[in-house]
């Protein structure tokens, strides 16, 4: 499950061994109204067709799968640059929760998307406006709403003991000083899934069929 706003191809670079895997691409769909995180990840639990999956989501993807773990039987539940409870949530996401200012926010910026490329003045905001172009294509401003307030808001304070956490230590997003529990890429941002894809096409395998096993066992994956 992409970040919110992205789609799929986040996951473009990620290679995992055919004969052991198949990877399936969920989207976002656009939300009913006063629709529920509840309710929202049971509609997409319609769109999975499988036994013995895995779970992984990115961001608030990541907090999407595991509403989504709650109803439906996982063999492993994977979040990337992610949060796993509310207390992981940095200071500011309270702030807007408790103040409510979350409802002001410019969404309707990602719309001038198309319109940055065309503006941009290097070639360094360029290559940075193509690829909001090719990763945030979710631009309904009811689901860009719907995301905010329920990220925001998330009320989760039991964190499931199997969840695997993938975090890096740059992640600006969701600080690592809030996170606990998580195996941490040096350097890895909250975009990490795309510019780190390296580093999960060699360990995401393991991870899968191991789980919390293969961090006991594998030095070179860093845990906090």
């Amino acid at each position: 499950m992409p970040g919110m706003a992205a789609n799929p191809s986040i996951f473009e670079f990620i290679q995992l061994p055919e004969d052991q895997f198949k990877i399936h691409w969920l989207t976002w769909l656009i939300p009913t109204s006063n629709e529920s995180m509840q309710d929202y990840s049971k509609r997409l639990i319609e769109n999975i067709h499988h036994e013995n999956i895995v779970l992984i989501g990115v961001s608030f993807g990541g907090v999407i799968v595991q509403e989504i773990a709650k109803y439906i039987k996982v063999r492993r539940l994977i979040i990337i640059s992610s949060v796993k409870c509310r207390d992981e949530l940095p200071k500011k996401m309270k702030f807007a929760s408790k103040t409510g200012v979350y409802k002001i926010l410019p969404i309707g910026l990602l719309d001038y998307i198309d319109h940055l490329e065309k503006i941009a003045v290097n070639d360094y905001l360029k290559k940075r406006a193509k690829l909001y172009r090719q990763y945030l294509s979710v631009r309904d401003k009811y689901y860009l709403s719907w995301a905010i307030q329920n990220m925001v808001n998330w009320d989760c304070s039991t964190i499931n003991p199997e969840i695997i956490h993938i975090h890096g230590d740059k992640d600006v997003v969701f600080p690592i000083k809030y996170i606990n529990d998580a195996i941490v890429i040096k350097g890895g941002t909250h975009v990490m899934i795309i510019n780190r894809f390296r580093w999960f096409n060699n360990y995401l395998p393991q991870l899968i069929l191991k789980g919390k096993e293969a961090v006991e066992n594998n030095p070179k994956i860093i845990k906090i």
